[in-house]
């Protein structure tokens, strides 16, 4: 098939930020003195994926909503400077698979991440240059398969296809239409795709 552009997710996927979210999360946790759970990189990447919303309810169950939202809202912010500084651990070579990529495909990515979290992404490690346009959760409230079709239509897209790592990512896809690419080094399992990578490199070797 003749693709014409790769919509990615982006944790799991083109990066791994849990160790620096872990630091930040905890540092704002210890304004709550009821919060009994502990947060770790693990049961952060067992969250990856998930509307924030849903990663409060999984993390602080101890907690009302209001105060999971508030918890969640103040997290965010704090992780989101810290990242546009310090970046995260990118998957190997990436910078070069995306220029690569991006001489032969247009190039988006669609997260569930709150608003700036991307754009953090792109600071830290200048990546932006590579990607026509984006979009996520915090920013349309839409699920990850609404914002899938979000871009398509926004952005003309023909034949795209959609690169994550959790079935919740093989789920937007089928809702969207387009075929998935499951980058089997992430965080997640998937019962259903179209193709697997299992480096990020890999992607450049599928027929797409």
């Amino acid at each position: 098939m003749n693709h014409d552009s790769i919509i990615f997710d982006l944790d799991g996927t083109l990066w791994d930020s849990a160790a620096g979210i872990c630091g930040t999360w905890r540092e704002v946790m210890q304004e709550y003195p009821q919060i009994k759970s502990t947060v770790t990189v693990e049961k952060l990447h067992s969250c990856m994926g998930l509307p924030l919303d849903e990663i409060g309810r999984r993390l602080f169950p101890e907690l009302d909503e209001a105060l999971q939202k508030e918890l969640m809202d103040k997290c965010c912010e704090m992780e989101n400077r810290y990242l546009a500084v310090h970046g995260g651990v990118l998957y190997p070579d990436l910078e070069g698979v995306l220029s690569r990529l991006s001489e032969k495909y247009r190039l988006f990515i669609v997260s569930n991440c709150q608003t700036g979290y991307i754009e953090s992404f792109f600071e830290a490690h200048g990546t932006g240059k590579y990607f026509e346009d984006i979009e996520c959760h915090g920013g349309t409230g839409l699920s990850k398969g609404e914002n899938n079709k979000l871009i398509i239509e926004r952005n003309g897209l023909k034949s795209p296809v959609y690169v994550g790592d959790t079935q919740g990512d093989a789920d937007s896809a089928e809702f969207a239409g387009i075929p998935f690419v499951y980058a089997a080094y992430g965080f997640g399992s998937v019962k259903k795709y179209d193709y697997i990578i299992n480096t990020i490199g890999d992607i450049e070797k599928l027929s797409l």
